[in-house]
């Protein structure tokens, strides 16, 4: 056969061959369509490989995958059942790329039982994982390797941000990791990349802990001309004491104000455990004024584009900046620290209702479950000191020392 041969060949009102040798040959079909075949036999059965059409493979290209179809009859292997497991193993690699596996294990930690991501981190996760794809989300898992992550992260790094880039590595190799475990590669090839980025500098939370400049924070949230949502946010913040995404992601069916209790469901909270928050006089009556606004349903504090969304994760952060409080001074967490602070030094409170109070977890397991439901009464009954004690700040009273509490 000769390539001159197959131009010239014509259709016919049947299906006709034009053979080459070795099995190989040319199917051509009264539609005009030139097809490459090869005949073999296996297990003492006659089969047909297909192999593809004219002209998108030539002459030589078909002869060469004969004499490769050849090759694994001699090996002993069926060049047919070979032909569909490439396929499957093309499939395979294609749905095996890093943005495919990450999006995988990004739905696995949402779904992980107590362990699972919270909604604020599935976010965060998510957008981090989805800077790495613009330089690694197409290629196939197995292919990647150290230099290609390094490389997507010294483009993060480069422009300053080293929390970023520090967190995308773990995610990196937390996605490559799940790969080993789902049996899609050997090994994670970024376990060598520890130490090459720059350490991110640790920064603490900017909080307000002196008692009299509480009192000044406290009158400037009340004189607060923002967005009427954010001023109710940044009034029951000190109040309740939760994380920002906690509050912020508060959902009316979680709060009871006849049994003053906020039962903040275990998926939306950090430890991946239930908390409930006592709520004081002053919180139930922020929250009845709140709910003539976004009740009875819903979000408590919507997003001020649409009530299917909770406020940004900025808000309360741009409340405070709008009230001339810079980053390191006063932020949204900065009301835990607050808390903490003072609760702490007053004396009135054992160590382990105000950790409860703030949902800190408890490295004892044993424990964590002996104190799961204990100092509920005294929890209630700082949640109200608390709230008190803030309206005396606010209102500017003298502030006196704490007593100690007696040694016990």
């Amino acid at each position: 056969m000769t390539d001159t041969a197959i131009r010239n060949a014509k259709p016919r009102e049947r299906n006709y061959k034009l053979a080459d040798g070795g099995g190989l040959y040319l199917l051509i079909t009264p539609s005009g369509g030139k097809l490459w075949r090869l005949k073999f036999r296996t297990d003492g059965r006659e089969k047909k490989l297909a192999i593809g059409s004219y002209p998108e493979i030539g002459l030589g290209d078909a002869r060469k995958r004969r004499d490769e179809a050849r090759e694994q009859l001699a090996a002993g292997k069926d060049p047919s059942r070979e032909k569909q497991r490439e396929k499957v193993r093309s499939r395979l690699q294609a749905d095996n790329t890093f943005a495919g596996v990450a999006a995988e294990y990004c739905e696995k930690r949402k779904r992980d039982g107590h362990k699972g991501w919270a909604h604020a981190t599935a976010v965060r996760s998510e957008y981090l994982l989805g800077q790495l794809n613009k330089t690694i989300g197409r290629m196939p898992i197995t292919e990647i390797e150290a230099a290609d992550v390094l490389g997507a992260l010294r483009k993060v790094e480069g422009k300053g941000n080293h929390e970023s880039a520090k967190r995308m590595q773990q995610l990196a190799s937390a996605v490559l990791r799940y790969a080993v475990a789902t049996a899609r590669l050997i090994s994670d090839p970024t376990r060598d990349l520890r130490g090459a980025l720059t350490a991110p500098k640790v920064t603490h939370y900017g909080a307000i802990t002196d008692a009299s400049r509480v009192g000044e924070l406290l009158r400037a949230i009340d004189g607060y001309e923002g967005q009427g949502i954010t001023k109710f946010a940044l009034q029951l913040a000190p109040h309740v004491f939760v994380r920002p995404g906690e509050l912020r992601h508060a959902e009316w069916s979680e709060i009871d104000l006849e049994k003053a209790v906020w039962s903040i469901p275990a998926e939306k909270m950090k430890m991946r455990k239930a908390h409930h928050v006592p709520l004081s006089h002053q919180a139930v009556a922020l929250f009845n004024q709140i709910f003539a606004v976004t009740g009875p349903s819903g979000y408590v504090f919507p997003s001020i584009r649409t009530r299917l969304r909770p406020m940004s994760e900025n808000t309360i952060n741009a409340g405070l900046r709008r009230l001339g409080y810079a980053s390191g001074e006063m932020t949204a967490h900065g009301f835990r620290a607050m808390a903490s602070t003072l609760l702490n030094e007053s004396g009135k409170f054992s160590t382990d209702a105000i950790e409860r109070g703030l949902a800190h977890g408890d490295t004892d397991k044993v424990r964590a479950a002996y104190h799961r439901g204990a100092h509920w009464d005294e929890r209630v009954e700082m949640a109200q000191w608390w709230s008190d004690y803030l309206d005396v700040l606010r209102d500017g009273a003298d502030i006196l020392p704490f007593e100690k509490r007696p040694a016990v």
